[in-house]
């Protein structure tokens, strides 16, 4: 049987290259050859690149070489990757047959509906690689498809709860950012819709979703015509199942991690330490931060603090600098970067302030990491309702009537997880029961594992 040869582009940012890039070395360890293709500027700013036999990359340019800049139009930035990508895909697809090396199937990952049509008209079988809860597509699925009036309607009462087929009580904080109407990111609605669509024009679409059977097994049964398969979570062997110790990161970080907090979580006792990091791409206010760095100093516990630098060229203005900060490297440590799997599988973690991003929420399901969910946009209030209320892991903090989570706010929060008596001993438990059955699901044998093998099987014995 010939070796299966997958065709595998991501969006360019960080969130979804990592998962991307996991799930590359999945399909190469059950015998496929995987072509991986992201943007140039992507590409450039990858920090270390996974060296691997069966894995190669590729690059095109999406017309933002030197990156995406503030007052650069998203819209149009969406069409031109649209329209340069689309091409640069079919001309590696047509080379690579040419070339006696066809590819076998295309699988992309969000936003990028135009691969799955690229894919249609090279009659190249396809798979969304799906890399937010299964929960998330079907809100946006119910949303354009029958439920968008009452998903609005929630917009203007934050307490009206919103019921969806299948799917827990949910109010607007529960909801994907993008569908309300404080949402700012005009781009994502029709791309989304966009997305959606793509699917449709197939009978029985594969989606192939970071998630397992365990974790979400009514959501990924909701929609009957769509083929929701969990293959997750997409997380390094050496932190999941143990089988590739050489497999300890993700290989697509976008950003230089500091070099020395190791050495410092090293010196402190176990699950003392609190890590607060808000991802790759959040940008917090002033007012926020400064609440933040109360709440640390006020819990009285030690914490390692993910504090991205600034972009290239600019500058850190006296005003943006935290009033606290001498006080706040004295009581903890503050980096521009993390390894966040070393962190969270350090024995003197206690607890993770996340922003509930997906891959961080199943980063702490793996390591069975309690948590303090502080959404902010997209998937993240979906995500930290699955947290508190479904797999109840963690606590979600509360903003006030400005939108500011509050230093008193954060302080409760971190004491409920890391002391909290019953209730902390509560969450801990089911932190570690989630970790378990995360293992279990990625082993060989499990359900994630066979379910990957049995898509890898499906979609090489079509193209025989």
């Amino acid at each position: 049987m010939v070796r299966p040869h997958f065709l595998l582009v991501t969006f360019p940012i960080q969130g979804h290259i990592n998962p991307g890039l996991q799930f590359a070395k999945r399909l190469i360890r059950l015998g496929a050859h995987v072509t991986f293709v992201t943007t140039v500027v992507a590409s450039r700013r990858m920090a270390k690149t996974p060296d691997l036999g069966g894995l190669s990359f590729s690059t095109y340019s999406d017309g933002y070489d030197d990156g995406f800049k503030d007052g650069d139009d998203p819209s149009n930035y969406m069409s031109e990757i649209k329209r340069r990508g689309s091409q640069a895909l079919t001309d590696l697809v047509v080379s690579s047959a040419n070339e006696g090396r066809p590819f076998t199937g295309l699988v992309y990952t969000i936003l990028l509906p135009w691969a799955a049509d690229v894919a249609r008209e090279l009659h190249l079988p396809s798979a969304l690689l799906w890399i937010q809860p299964a929960m998330v597509l079907e809100i946006y699925y119910y949303f354009f498809n029958g439920y968008g009036d009452v998903i609005r309607n929630s917009s203007n009462d934050p307490s009206s709860p919103v019921q969806l087929p299948g799917l827990p009580l949910l109010t607007s904080r529960d909801l994907p950012s993008f569908l309300l109407a404080s949402n700012t990111y005009t781009f994502m609605l029709p791309t989304l819709q966009e997305q959606l669509e793509a699917l449709e024009k197939e009978r029985k679409p594969r989606i192939l979703v970071n998630t397992f059977d365990a974790l979400e097994p009514e959501a990924l049964r909701a929609i009957e015509k769509f083929n929701l398969i969990g293959i997750g979570p997409l997380t390094p062997s050496a932190f999941l199942d143990g089988k590739d110790p050489s497999d300890n990161s993700f290989g697509g970080d976008l950003f230089r991690s500091s070099k020395d907090y190791i050495e410092w979580l090293n010196s402190k006792p176990e699950s003392s330490v609190i890590y607060v990091s808000f991802g790759s791409l959040l940008e917090l206010s002033k007012q926020q931060m400064e609440e933040i760095a109360r709440g640390l100093l006020d819990s009285g516990r030690p914490f390692l603090w993910v504090i991205r630098d600034k972009q290239s060229g600019e500058k850190e203005e006296e005003e943006d600098k935290l009033s606290c900060k001498e006080e706040l490297e004295e009581k903890g440590k503050i980096v521009p970067w993390c390894s966040q799997l070393e962190v969270l599988s350090h024995p003197s973690l206690g607890c993770f302030v996340t922003h509930c991003g997906w891959n961080s929420t199943l980063e702490s399901l793996v390591f069975g990491m309690p948590v303090v969910a502080f959404p902010h946009w997209s998937d993240q209030g979906t995500n930290a309702k699955l947290i508190e209320d479904v797999w109840k892991t963690g606590v979600r903090v509360t903003a006030n009537e400005d939108g500011i989570v509050e230093s008193e706010e954060i302080k409760r929060c971190l004491e409920l997880v890391i002391e909290g008596g019953e209730k902390g001993e509560r969450l801990r438990r089911n932190a570690r029961k989630w970790r378990n059955l995360a293992r279990e699901a990625s082993k060989e044998g499990g359900s994630s594992y066979e379910n990957l093998k049995s898509f890898v099987d499906e979609i090489g014995e079509a193209r025989c």
